[in-house]
C-alpha cells in the first residue's frame, strides 16, 4: 500500500509543478506585448527631428505662428511685465509658509 500512495503523491506533485509553470509561462506571455506602444503613437526620434512652426502665447495661450510668436518675444524683452508691489509679494511668500506650516501640523489654527 506504501508504493501505490507514494506513486500517487509523486504523480499529484508532477502534475502541480507542470500546473505552476503552464501559469507562470502563459501569464508572462501578454506582458511583453503590453509594454510595446500604441502603433498609431509617433516615435520620439520622429518627433525630435520635426520643426515646430506653431507656438502658444506665454501670456493667454492662443496658437501663435512662428512670426508672431518672434515678434511677442522681443516685445516682452524690450518691456518686461511689471513687477508686484513688495508688500503683496511678502503676503504671497508668508501664505505660502503658512500654508507648507499646515500641512506639516494641520493641527495648528494659523
Amino acid at each position: 500500500m506504501g508504493r501505490v500512495e507514494a506513486r500517487k503523491a509523486i504523480k499529484l506533485l508532477g502534475l502541480i509543478v507542470i500546473s505552476a509553470t503552464l501559469v507562470v509561462l502563459i501569464s508572462y506571455w501578454g506582458s511583453a506585448v503590453i509594454a510595446l506602444p500604441p502603433l498609431e503613437d509617433t516615435p520620439e526620434e520622429i518627433l525630435r527631428t520635426q520643426i515646430i512652426i506653431e507656438a502658444r502665447s506665454p501670456i493667454d495661450g492662443k496658437f501663435l505662428t512662428a512670426a508672431e510668436y518672434a515678434q511677442l518675444q522681443a516685445q516682452l524683452q524690450e518691456a518686461p511685465p511689471p513687477k508686484l508691489d513688495p508688500k503683496i509679494r511678502e503676503q504671497i511668500f508668508l501664505l505660502r509658509i503658512r500654508k507648507t506650516l499646515l500641512q506639516f501640523f494641520p493641527f495648528l489654527n494659523l
